[in-house]
């Protein structure tokens, strides 16, 4: 008797429970882009760190400059000049002024700056024509960042600006969960290499370039293995030999009822000591036939303990292939990269379907559709797992519940948005 389903959200629970964050660690801040934090950040030093000027103009004491206006302008002798990165050599004494540029510290003995704006830029003798308040146009120490200030918490994802600001305060690295490197890996004596020769009986490859580019999507680094032989006394020392390398491993192909399914075949008779990985139907459709576990690495030092890496066998149709990395690879990845539990998953929208649409009692159908800007969402193409053409053309997947077999045109329903464009990782995800 065939086992029964699984609910989606219990499987997806069961490979989230086993998936921790990445140990931290310290990268240069261009590599942290992406990138969790893994501590806090506080400030080591005030920003700005010294009184600098806002405006172009001159350094002056406003008590000298009490009632100047246009028609009544107030000379001061100019005392040299201070530049951006130049030491506040200058002083400003009673009745004296001091050109200064924006940025550049201000001077001892001055209060205020007076803008260019506000006088006739003179070399030796300025005129001002407007009356400073004390502190006009200067930046104060501490006025962006006071030392010590908790600038970002641990958790948070880093943006340009996040490090635009550990570069300011100068933290040369961040120290972050690292990007996870996730093995992509076909099976199928009937693939070949896009570029190959086909036979008869023989198809592309299409599903390691599939789940690899959906990898780099998700911020992760793919190491493209391609397809491996459909050798079930190969299997688990080829991929013995990628553990080392990688933090999770997402194989296609091998894992339905069929004869030949030697992913399955091989990795339930792998010893107990060297890990263990479930089979069995989700209640999804497409994507039923799923597998989940963990593999052992013992490539370390002795004395090492074996490292734990998570595989999920996704089915072999590429449809399938890719909705099932969306709904349960993405989650496992994003918990390496260290996200929060509420960011772990795609969130849902509500549109309103155009066309009625069937599904199989008992199964969450995933549907691919397009959404438009009007709040409404079509269905494209078929439930067919093989349909790679509407689902190059889809932007979102129609979210039918179980207890569902059909839904009306006009109706409400949740779909969750597919990547429409996404920045590669920092090494386009060579292997």
């Amino acid at each position: 008797m065939p086992d029964a389903a699984v609910p989606l959200e219990a499987h997806l629970r069961r490979i989230l429970d086993a998936v921790a964050p990445l140990p931290p660690r310290d990268v240069p801040l261009l590599q942290a882009h992406g990138l969790v934090l893994a501590e806090a950040v506080h400030a080591d030093l005030d920003l700005p760190s010294f009184a600098n000027s806002s405006m172009d103009g001159y350094a002056v004491r406003a008590a000298d400059l009490v009632g100047a206006a246009d028609d009544a302008p107030v000379a001061l002798p100019v005392r040299g000049s201070i530049g951006a990165g130049a030491g506040a050599e200058a002083v400003v004494e009673a009745g004296t002024a001091v050109k200064i540029m924006t940025g550049a510290p201000l001077p001892p003995g001055a209060d205020a700056v007076v803008p260019y704006e506000w006088t006739d830029a003179g070399a030796e003798t300025v005129q001002v024509r407007q009356t400073p308040q004390a502190g006009a146009h200067v930046r104060p120490v501490g006025d962006d960042v006071a030392r010590g200030a908790l600038l970002l918490e641990a958790g948070t994802r880093l943006t340009s600006r996040h490090l635009g600001l550990l570069a300011a305060i100068g933290r040369p690295t961040a120290r972050v969960h690292p990007r996870p490197r996730v093995a992509v890996v076909s099976t199928g004596a009937e693939l070949r290499a896009p570029g190959e020769s086909l036979g008869p009986d023989a198809i592309y490859d299409s599903n390691s370039t599939l789940l690899a580019a959906a990898a780099l999507e998700a911020g992760v680094e793919p190491v493209h293995v391609g397809r491996l032989d459909d050798d079930v006394d190969g299997l688990w020392p080829a991929l013995q030999r990628l553990l080392p390398r990688v933090d999770l491993v997402v194989t296609s192909g091998g894992v339905s009822m069929g004869d030949f399914d030697v992913v399955k075949a091989a990795l339930r008779a792998l010893d107990p000591a060297d890990g263990e990985v479930w089979f069995g139907p989700v209640a999804m459709q497409p994507g039923k036939p799923q597998g989940f576990g963990l593999l052992l690495d013992r490539s370390g030092t002795d004395g090492d303990a074996p490292r734990s890496v998570p595989i999920l066998t996704l089915p072999g149709n590429p449809v399938s292939s890719y909705l099932s990395f969306e709904v349960f690879a993405k989650p496992a990845l994003r918990r390496q990269l260290g996200l929060p539990d509420d960011a772990l998953t795609t969130p849902t929208v509500r549109a309103r379907l155009v066309g009625a649409v069937g599904s199989p009692a008992g199964r969450r159908q995933l549907l691919r559709g397009r959404l438009a800007a009007d709040g409404t969402v079509t269905p494209v193409g078929g439930a067919g797992s093989h349909l790679m053409g509407f689902l190059a053309h889809a932007d979102a997947l129609i979210v039918v519940p179980e207890e569902l077999t059909s839904v009306e045109d006009g109706a409400e329903v949740d779909v969750i948005p597919l990547p429409s464009w996404a920045p590669a990782s920092r090494d386009g995800g060579a292997s």
